[in-house]
């Protein structure tokens, strides 16, 4: 199963394609989406939709995982990424992926087993899993990357889960 995980932004839209095989889980590709501060809006958001969408359409990921939208009190910067949050599962919705949302302490959680684990911990944790030299540039890389593994362990744990029934 190939996983494309989003940590959603208007100027910076981290993604990341972690592949689960059978020796472990596996970096496809990973990076960021920049769009430039001084287009309008709209124009970003359509800039966002067209780069994830060739991503989605050269990876043609299983399915998508997206960090869901984390309050903070600057309201302005929770509005920018609720924008950015709609185009990128619009983008998924077009390639009739399904799509699983994860809070931040879910993928901490998932990620290094302590849901308060703080940011270099899950950096850390990322390189670690996923076999790497040094932990993935920029840090909104490596939380889609996180964002990733999350929805795979997750999965896993469901399809056990599920199996269980069967017995």
């Amino acid at each position: 199963m190939l996983v494309l995980g989003i940590d959603p932004g208007t100027a910076i839209t981290g993604y990341g394609l972690v592949k689960d095989t059978r020796d472990g889980l596996q970096v496809v590709d990973y990076g960021v989406i920049l769009t430039p501060k001084d287009l309008p809006l709209h124009q970003r958001l359509f800039q966002l939709h067209t780069e994830l969408t060739k991503i989605i359409l050269l990876h043609h990921p299983d399915a998508g995982a997206v960090e869901k939208l984390f309050f903070q009190r600057n309201v302005t910067t929770a509005m920018s990424v609720g924008h950015a949050r709609g185009v990128v599962f619009l983008a998924m919705a077009q390639a009739c992926m399904p799509v699983a949302e994860y809070t931040p302490m879910q993928v901490k959680e998932a990620v290094a087993g302590y849901g308060g684990a703080e940011k270099r911990q899950i950096q850390e944790m990322v390189r670690v899993l996923l076999g790497l030299d040094d932990i993935p540039k920029p840090d909104d890389a490596a939380d889609a990357l996180a964002v990733a593994i999350c929805h795979l362990h997750s999965y896993r744990l469901d399809q056990y889960i599920a199996g269980m029934g069967d017995q």
